[in-house]
């Protein structure tokens, strides 16, 4: 095995791309768990239902965009969620290749009983943070955000 030297120490551990990213798909894979298990939800259409309850209503291209998850990932948990009568897909007037995606009555009655659970888990996920370590933390996310230009929120106008 070949080890590379370099003048500085480097640990994988303290990197902080490596950590945010084992966190992330760590509190995703346990959050999965609620939707999966009582749902029948993947990570990916969690998501998209997630966006739909944000905004409304949104193209696949934007909640591609809010998600960075990749084209074909997005369009496979749509035609899911289509199937299952969890949302609604109308073709866009102005450009036919897209269309708009909306909630339906049972899509929101489903978020309607997932989002209390959801929020719950969050809530037990939180709680070995103190207030101020919260508000620290989601200060120090923002901040990154705007350091890489990335922004959360999605404009559905665009």
């Amino acid at each position: 095995m070949t080890h590379y030297a370099s003048d500085a120490q480097f640990d994988l551990d303290q990197f902080l791309p490596y950590r945010l990213n084992r966190l992330a798909d760590q509190i995703s894979e346990q959050l999965a768990h609620l939707y999966e298990s009582s749902y029948s939800l993947t990570i990916a259409q969690w998501r998209v239902l997630a966006w739909l309850n944000q905004c409304e209503v949104l193209t696949a291209k934007q909640i591609r965009d809010a998600t960075r998850m990749d084209k074909a990932r997005v369009s496979r948990a749509v035609q899911v969620l289509v199937d299952r009568q969890l949302i609604s897909r109308s073709p866009d007037q102005q450009d036919q290749r897209a269309h708009h995606l909306r909630l339906t009555e049972a899509g929101c009655a489903l978020l309607n009983q997932l989002l209390p659970e959801a929020q719950a888990w969050e809530a037990s996920l939180l709680s070995a943070l103190s207030g101020a370590e919260r508000g620290a933390l989601l200060k120090a996310m923002a901040k990154l955000e705007d350091a890489l230009g990335q922004s959360a929120v999605v404009n559905p106008a665009t």
